[in-house]
């Protein structure tokens, strides 16, 4: 089989303009970058469709293929006669040039133009850095040219969309002190930054503009917070993304229509694509399909109790993917004999794939389909002990060849989702939203990481006491943890009970409108593997790219 990249280049794209006519948008409501890319400046709504999440079990470490079964599953939908359309978050340099080589889908799955994706795009990422940046200057200047607000402690950071861990944490102002006093800060990565996920979850640009008003960049002497209104900066950054916040327009291999829009990490910041581009696709579509990074546990939870909730939409079926390697993997089998047939292994592990299947109908009350991602490795013994398994909990699960075959192989799936998604249901949420933050937390922790306790570090309880005192006590929350594991432990497979879930730091996102909730070694700031895929990657004098995937 041809690689990614190789099968991306043979297929024949169509123009965005004939892309966006099967939408119903009109020529003069899209702005073209080039031949096959484009941004949605308005359209003329028809009603809503159906909303499809995409979701995982706790992953390997190369992932559960999540945006190519979303993919295929859109093409799928298209296939047997319904108006699909994907909403998808853009990829980061950070895991492209790191550990992923790419995040547009895979095999005969993908969203094209898949070089440009992975990599400018339409240079989003780019405005929400330049944004962050600004907005890290400004403080610096106005508490150098007198600290009009009496700015004790800066709290915002500066961000970047490469993995560089050298960067976490910095001194700024190290010089001979006589320009300024040099004080802590550091670099988080643009996926994390609240500037992504602001505009990720902002209305339009004038809900954009009144959430960056609300950014705290830092604190008074007396822990009073100084927000981005207060040193008047909400113009300014609204300007540098008035472009940013309208949703790219692309297609799959196939000729479906993809919003590629925002992109914030699930296991450091809220993990789904914009309110904006999920809602056009809810109102020019048939089936929207969107997706929530890593393991339902966090990309999920986060999907239903921040965006959901802020945006007033809910999914009418959720797709649970799972493979059997990671089934194996919880299992406790190495990476490296994933590939070899383990019935053992992959009964020791599949109490992972009941733990989301559990949480996502006992929490959420949402109709489930589990997708069985098939690996050529994978056994037909395998295969029927997970469809055996879910059918004993009342969930179908259906194997999906996606990657191989594209939407043909993903027309069980599509089916499977079309019946699920008949069915009426009233969603829940995994906490109130007028919970204190703890309750939050222990909530969270407790129904669906499986939890027995919550402990809090002196600076947890500090940042809690200093933001309910504030007036941030009922805020969202938004776990920063490890996406291997269902605990904060990366170790813990499978489905751990009983662990004490330990709170480090709780740092509040006024503009996004919750509470990044720290635990265990997830950092801001990710670093490189031992082996970067940029070290893999070519390019020749004719500009052909090689090693994306």
């Amino acid at each position: 089989m041809n690689t990614d990249i190789e099968i991306a280049r043979e297929a024949k794209l169509q123009p965005i303009t004939e892309i966006a006519k099967k939408l119903g948008i009109s020529e003069e409501n899209i702005e073209v970058y080039g031949k096959y890319k484009a941004k949605i400046s308005s359209y003329a709504s028809k009603s809503y469709g159906k909303l499809v999440l995409v979701t995982a079990i706790n992953p390997t470490p190369s992932g559960e293929g999540k945006t190519t079964m979303a993919i295929g599953l859109a093409d799928g939908l298209s296939q047997i006669g319904h108006i699909a359309c994907l909403a998808l978050r853009e990829p980061s340099l950070g895991p492209v040039f790191g550990i992923k080589g790419g995040a547009a889908g895979g095999g005969y799955s993908q969203v094209l133009p898949m070089e440009d994706i992975n990599l400018h795009f339409t240079g989003d990422l780019h405005a929400i850095t330049a944004a962050n940046n600004l907005l890290a200057a400004l403080v610096d200047n106005h508490i150098f040219n007198g600290n009009e607000q009496g700015i004790d402690k800066m709290i915002f950071k500066r961000c970047m969309d490469i993995s560089d861990r050298s960067l976490s944490n910095i001194i700024c102002n190290a010089g001979d002190g006589k320009s300024d006093t040099p004080h802590m800060s550091g670099f988080t990565i643009t996926a994390a930054s609240e500037i992504m996920s602001t505009l990720c979850l902002a209305n339009d640009i004038a809900d954009l503009k009144v959430r960056l008003s609300r950014i705290i960049v830092g604190f008074t002497a007396d822990s009073k917070t100084v927000t981005v209104k207060d040193i008047g900066a909400e113009e300014c950054l609204t300007i540098l993304l008035k472009d940013a916040i309208k949703p790219n327009l692309v297609q799959t291999i196939e000729g479906t229509p993809a919003f590629i829009h925002g992109g914030p990490f699930a296991n450091i910041a809220h993990g789904c694509n914009s309110l904006i581009a999920t809602r056009a696709a809810l109102e020019l579509a048939d089936y929207a399909v969107t997706e929530a990074g890593f393991g339902a546990d966090l990309g999920a939870e986060k999907f239903f109790d921040i965006k959901c909730r802020t945006g007033g939409i809910k999914p009418d079926a959720v797709v649970l993917v799972a493979t059997v390697r990671a089934l194996k993997y919880n299992g406790g089998i190495l990476k490296e004999n994933l590939k070899n047939e383990n019935i053992e292994a992959l009964e020791k592990g599949i109490i992972n794939l009941e733990a989301h299947i559990d949480n996502i109908k006992r929490v959420f009350y949402t109709p489930i389909v589990v997708c069985i991602n098939h690996f050529y490795t994978d056994s037909d013994q395998e295969i029927e002990f997970i469809k055996d398994y879910c059918k004993g909990l009342g969930v179908k699960a259906v194997i999906s060849y996606a990657f191989t075959k594209g939407g043909v192989g993903a027309l069980e799936l599509a089916n499977a989702v079309v019946e699920e998604a008949e069915k009426h249901y009233q969603l829940g949420f995994c906490y109130e939203a007028e919970d204190d933050i703890k309750v939050k937390i222990d909530k969270v922790t407790k129904n669906i990481y499986g939890a027995e306790k919550v402990e809090y570090t002196e600076q947890a309880e500090s940042d809690i006491r200093e933001a309910e005192a504030n007036g941030y006590g009922k805020l969202a929350i938004c776990i920063a943890k490890t996406q291997f594991s269902l605990s904060p432990d990366k170790n813990l497979l499978g489905r751990p009970r009983g662990f004490t879930f330990l709170v480090t730091e709780v740092n509040i996102r006024a503009g996004s409108g919750f509470a990044v909730v720290q635990c265990g070694s997830v950092m801001l700031m990710p670093g490189l593997p031992k082996k970067p895929m940029a070290l893999a990657m070519t390019i020749d004098e004719n500009g052909i790219i090689n090693g994306l995937s």
